[in-house]
């Protein structure tokens, strides 16, 4: 049986996007007869929302997996400052790698997923010192988009640094997993590579999340990380225009860095009856809450570094038979476009609320959209039918390494 190991900064109980498909994609590994270790910091995500531990590390069987739990600093508000937030990336990895250079014999191959970037320390150090195979997942352009954002100043030393320990990683990997193809055109026209690149999409579990039975509610969610990638005020202010019309919830399920300056705007402007915040909620109360919402929003900011974003919460919102509302240009764009289950909408309070109003006033079509957006990520994007591919790949690398 080959063995993996998977390092990941998140793993359920987060809640976060990649926490699920790291979690699934495991699953599905071992299921598929891959040993499978998962190697993660003690819970932590969203930052203050778990308590903090000092415990060096720990052991546990999770759904057929042997996951192992490293401590790393834990910040303790929703939105730490920046040495706080960069002691909680970097030590992680670096205690990861150190784990690993002690256990590197039971493994055939080791993944990394990424962002953050540092992620990429214990893979870059397995090669360094064992014919370990090396898979680079790469989820996101960390370090654009946080130049984007305004948390990296664009020709910084922080910068230089990063983008060269970028280049060592994706020099050294044996493997490269991008999430779309246009992030992986980006990586290839950034960066040299050497190594196969495969399309590995973050996919969903059609099996958990699906439509269920019952009635709909006068609400469309929002579903995932509450941070800065995301132009969820302009939702709110939208709802604040419509609602003398519509009677709608916007209902906000997560948590993350910018909720509490969402809250505030959201008194401010007098919507607390209209907007709703659940926290992080159990994963398995998810669909349910999807399902009996009309649309599903995905309000990415409309900026060049996120283009190659397709976010896993519209994939979900597609599962459970919703259509959704997103924002933002390139993959997100053209994921609305193949499916048939989306609509786009300019980064405005009045552009959200006329494409809003648009689909709530022909229910018929919000219909068609919701059956549409299931057939296509059954089709497409089923997290299993990824795995599969992963295993494949997994094999081949390692099978020629023998």
């Amino acid at each position: 049986m080959k063995q993996v190991c998977i390092v990941s900064q998140h793993f359920p109980p987060e809640k976060s996007g990649n926490a699920s498909r790291i979690h699934d994609t495991a699953v599905h590994l071992a299921k598929l007869g891959i040993g499978v270790t998962v190697l993660a910091p003690h819970p932590t995500f969203p930052t203050g929302s778990f308590p903090r531990t000092w415990k060096r590390s720990g052991m546990q069987e999770v759904d057929g997996l042997r996951v192992v739990r490293l401590w790393t600093w834990q910040p303790g508000t929703g939105d730490p400052g920046f040495g706080s937030r960069m002691a909680y990336y970097l030590l992680f990895p670096i205690h990861a790698a150190l784990w690993l250079l002690f256990t590197r014999s039971r493994f055939d191959a080791i993944m990394t997923s990424a962002p953050p970037l540092f992620t990429g320390i214990p893979g870059y150090v397995l090669k360094r010192t064992s014919r370990v195979k090396w898979i680079l997942d790469v989820r996101d352009l960390w370090i654009d988009a946080s130049i984007g954002l305004g948390f990296l100043r664009e020709g910084s030393i922080y910068e230089r640094m990063s983008r060269k320990f970028e280049q060592m990683c994706l020099a050294r990997a044996d493997l490269i997993e991008v999430t779309t193809e246009e992030l992986g055109r980006r990586i290839s026209s950034h960066y040299r590579v050497t190594a196969p690149m495969e399309l590995m999409p973050n996919g969903v579990n059609t099996e958990f999340f699906q439509p269920t039975d019952g009635g709909k509610k006068r609400q469309i969610i929002y579903a995932g990380n509450v941070g800065h990638a995301q132009d969820l005020d302009k939702v709110a202010l939208a709802i604040k225009s419509m609602n003398g019309t519509y009677n709608l919830k916007f209902v906000i399920v997560g948590d993350g860095d910018t909720r509490e300056s969402l809250e505030r705007l959201v008194k401010a402007e007098s919507l607390t009856d209209s907007v709703i915040f659940t926290g992080t909620l159990p994963r398995e109360e998810i669909p349910r809450l999807l399902s009996e919402s009309l649309v599903g929003v995905a309000p990415l900011k409309r900026l060049a570094n996120l283009e190659y974003a397709a976010p896993t919460k519209a994939y979900e919102y597609m599962a459970c038979g919703i259509p959704f509302v997103g924002c933002g240009n390139g993959e997100i764009a053209q994921l609305a476009r193949e499916s048939g289950a989306g609509v786009i909408a300019d980064n405005t309070p009045e552009a959200i609320a006329a494409t809003l109003s648009a689909l709530l006033d022909d229910p018929e079509k919000m219909e068609e959209m919701g059956r549409r957006g299931r057939e296509y990520v059954a089709e497409h994007y089923d997290r299993r039918s990824i795995a599969l591919k992963l295993k494949q790949c997994i094999e081949r690398m390692t099978w020629t390494g023998a």
